[in-house]
């Protein structure tokens, strides 16, 4: 079997066993120092060789291509902002009309041949694909995300127009992007970070009201184009799990283990509802465990989560203090 195929099984839920992994994303800064300890090109696909990895990320946001250089959605549009807190354009709206002033994207300037060409290199692979679609926290930037949770209160219907013409953008361009994308990939990845290391960010209430709604917009273009939806959300999300399964989602990554209820032993309730990748965690357990031991936690992990598993560190950023040979390792035993 291929990657691909082997990933395509976890995913379907139909996995007899076959090791997968997925390295995440390695840094910038991490890229050299894995290069020089193996001997290899200090590139992410070196690396990626390296480890032999059954999947690729390959996100479409690049095939927004505005005439004037702009990005497609701009939270910092005439502000300057240096926080999470601080005020974006929409931080002083309070009406409607003043939802009208930002000057929205238009998916007519989605040119996605670059994209196309780069999924067509890994024909053997999972490549995770689509736009990343990050409206939860694009919103909170445009208003500033305490404001944001207080406007949820003081002027929902403004809250709701913000997000409503952002995933417009994204809905449309993801329309786009997979009608033409055809058979390249069967996965459709996006993500947002709703979070934190104890809870969400906000009630299951709120979250239903002002995000749910969103993504159930989102994941009904993947369905329409046959594609498996695969959700990120860093942090401990298992409050609303179900209602993410309700909306369609079929795999969730990447299973931040260090943040509440969201082990491998918590999770493992949701087997015949989700695949998983991720798992391993990446916050302090990656960082200081040895070789050995990531490889008996990969096999617990797998033991719990599997067989529909894809291995994956539970944050896709590998920084520079995560030792190569516990990335090494972890391949290793994911292939066991």
């Amino acid at each position: 079997m291929t990657s691909r195929e082997k990933v395509l099984a976890v995913f379907n839920r139909k996995s007899t066993g076959e090791g997968v992994m997925w390295t995440g994303h390695p840094n910038g800064k991490t890229i050299p120092i894995y290069a020089e300890k193996w001997g290899i090109e200090a590139t992410p696909e070196a690396i990626f060789q390296f480890l032999n990895d059954d999947c690729r990320w390959i996100s479409a946001d690049s095939g927004y291509r505005h005439p004037e250089g702009l990005p497609a959605i701009d939270p910092g549009y005439q502000t300057e902002r240096k926080t999470l807190s601080a005020g974006g354009f929409f931080a002083d709206a309070e009406t409607l009309a003043d939802v009208e002033k930002y000057p929205w994207p238009d998916p007519d300037y989605c040119d996605f041949t670059d994209v196309y060409r780069a999924v067509e290199r890994f024909p053997d692979k999972m490549v995770f694909t689509g736009l990343w679609s990050p409206f939860f926290h694009q919103v909170a930037d445009f208003f500033g995300m305490e404001n944001y949770f207080i406007k949820m209160y003081e002027c929902p219907e403004v809250v709701e127009a913000v997000t409503e013409r952002i995933v417009d953008y994204y809905v449309a361009a993801n329309e786009k992007y997979f009608s033409g994308l055809g058979s390249r990939s069967e996965v459709m990845f996006f993500g947002n970070d709703f979070g934190t290391q104890r809870d969400l960010f906000i009630s299951p209430e709120l979250f239903r009201k002002f995000v749910m709604p969103s993504f159930k917009r989102l994941i009904a273009v993947g369905k329409k184009y046959g594609k498996k939806i695969m959700l990120h959300s860093c942090g401990s999300i298992y409050r609303i799990i179900p209602d993410l399964i309700d909306a369609g989602v079929d795999v969730l990554h990447p299973i931040q283990a260090g943040a509440a209820g969201m082990s491998a032993d918590s999770l493992k309730q949701f087997k015949n509802d989700l695949a998983f990748v991720g798992g391993i965690d990446a916050q302090s357990f990656f960082v200081n465990a040895t070789p050995a031991e990531i490889k008996d936690e990969v096999r617990r992990v797998r033991d719990i989560l599997g067989p529909n598993i894809v291995i994956s560190p539970s944050h896709e950023e590998i920084l520079p203090n995560v030792p190569a040979e516990n990335i090494l390792a972890m391949a290793e035993a994911a292939r066991e």
